[in-house]
């Protein structure tokens, strides 16, 4: 079992929810909900596992604030 951070944003010209993995190509996606972004980030992401040639480009840190006055 792996566990995959996402990052979440909501776009509110559309109204949907996108979300993608940093440093993982390809996985992304978007939904309705944050349960419907979910479900479909799961699906892209065992998709993806598929590939036996899989490599990771980055490793998610967290995040920073940044204040400009």
């Amino acid at each position: 079992m792996r566990t995959f951070t996402a990052v979440v944003e909501k776009d509110y010209e559309t109204a949907l929810y996108v979300g993608y993995v940093p440093g993982f190509p390809g996985a992304h996606s978007q939904g309705e909900t944050l349960d419907e972004l979910q479900a479909n980030l799961h699906e892209v992401i065992e998709m993806l596992l598929e590939d036996e040639n899989l490599t990771f480009n980055t490793e998610f840190v967290g995040t920073q604030q940044i204040v400009v006055a």
